[in-house]
């Protein structure tokens, strides 16, 4: 069993960033950049040609043929570049995690959900297990747990002391948040919970279709509807001049990592009190690297001491899912916000995430023509 004293380090950790939140500088846009207002899509995307934004259309065109399948790419807002069938829903796999946390930020900031540092066990009280087993180390589960993965529940470790990237714990949380926190069950979810708090907010063209599907949740997406999800994000919470969510919950979701010193679970099996529930995938499938952040992955130094995308920026932020097949990038820089579903591992494979990303980064040329400062 791992020792305790790492998830004792992590929760410092977490309790001085509770305090110095407000001070730290996070990944968002430049003042340069921030002076200048982008675009917002309302019911459809506002379109312009590459170089009406400053960007070269060869590189685009580079890495579109690279990448492959579907997808499109936003700068300043604007819908620049497409191919496939980008407008149509698919299953996104994992990348829809940063929408599970997003929708717990939201229960924080409405007061649905007191804290992060809840107890989930709050929430179930009702299990026989809690009364049969009331010194169950699963007891310990908090919803910040569950945001970073670190729940470890079906293993030996404790939560909050390794990180165990687990569907069936991700079933679990999912359940949790919609049916015990919004106290909505599922066949209203998409009306009550998911409708008012995110597509209807931001837009979305396409819907979120098949909520009831086999997994439970587990949505379909547009290409180009993700890319609504990642300008929210690139403007702090903020859409077309209303604070759709909590600026200060929106720089924390991308900027606050787990650290090195939590390892990745050894995956050793044991009984847990809560009724867990695939949403597709097993338990124990990857590390986090320094860098996962509430769901969001992160370009931060890995394991071996290396960036984890060598030529692109440490203020990148993406969704993966199924090791970076779906997925959607945001670069806060460059402001380019990139979608996609692809038969390439643009996560889990290093050297072609990285010759994607860099390809988008090299695809800047200039800044956008004065019509658009």
């Amino acid at each position: 069993m791992v020792s305790s004293s790492s998830g004792i380090r992590w929760w410092l950790f977490s309790l001085v960033l509770g305090f110095t939140l407000v001070g730290i500088r996070t990944p968002v846009m430049s003042e340069e950049h921030s002076s200048r207002e982008s675009a917002f899509p309302r019911k459809e995307w506002q379109s312009r040609s590459p170089e009406e934004v400053g960007l070269d259309a060869g590189k685009l065109e580079e890495f579109r043929e690279f990448v492959g399948g579907r997808g499109c790419v936003v700068r300043h807002g604007y819908l620049v570049d497409s191919w496939g069938d980008y407008d149509r829903p698919h299953d996104i796999a994992s990348a829809i995690k940063p929408f599970y946390s997003y929708l717990m930020l939201q229960a924080v900031a409405s007061g649905k959900l007191h804290d992060f540092d809840e107890p989930v066990s709050n929430y179930w009280n009702e299990l026989p297990a809690f009364k049969d087993s009331p010194d169950h180390p699963d007891l310990q589960l908090t919803f910040r747990h569950l945001g970073f993965q670190v729940g470890c529940l079906g293993y030996t470790e404790s939560p909050g002391t390794t990180f165990d990237y687990n569907d069936g714990t991700m079933g679990f949380f999912w359940d949790t948040l919609i049916n015990k926190v919004y106290g909505i069950p599922w066949e209203e979810a998409e009306k009550q919970v998911i409708g008012p708090l995110l597509s209807e907010p931001l837009q979305f063209q396409d819907g979120t279709r098949n909520i009831l599907q086999h997994h439970t949740g587990r949505f379909q997406v547009s290409a180009r509807d993700f890319c609504r999800f990642g300008l929210l994000f690139m403007h702090q919470g903020r859409w077309n001049g209303k604070q759709v969510l909590r600026e200060d919950l929106a720089r924390m979701a991308i900027s606050d990592p787990l650290p090195l010193s939590i390892a990745r679970t050894h995956g050793e099996k044991s009984d847990t009190v809560f009724p867990l529930r695939t949403i597709g995938g097993r338990g124990n499938q990857c590390d986090h690297n320094g860098g996962y952040s509430w769901m969001w992955w992160l370009n931060r130094t890995a394991r071996d001491g290396n960036l984890w995308f060598a030529d692109v920026p440490t203020d990148f932020y993406a969704c993966f899912g199924h090791g970076g097949r779906e997925g959607m990038a945001v670069f806060p820089t460059q402001e380019i916000i990139v979608s996609w579903i692809t038969d390439r591992e643009l996560h889990q494979n290093r050297e072609d995430g990285n010759r994607a990303f860099e390809l988008l980064v090299k695809s800047t040329v200039a800044d956008s023509p004065s019509e658009f400062q």
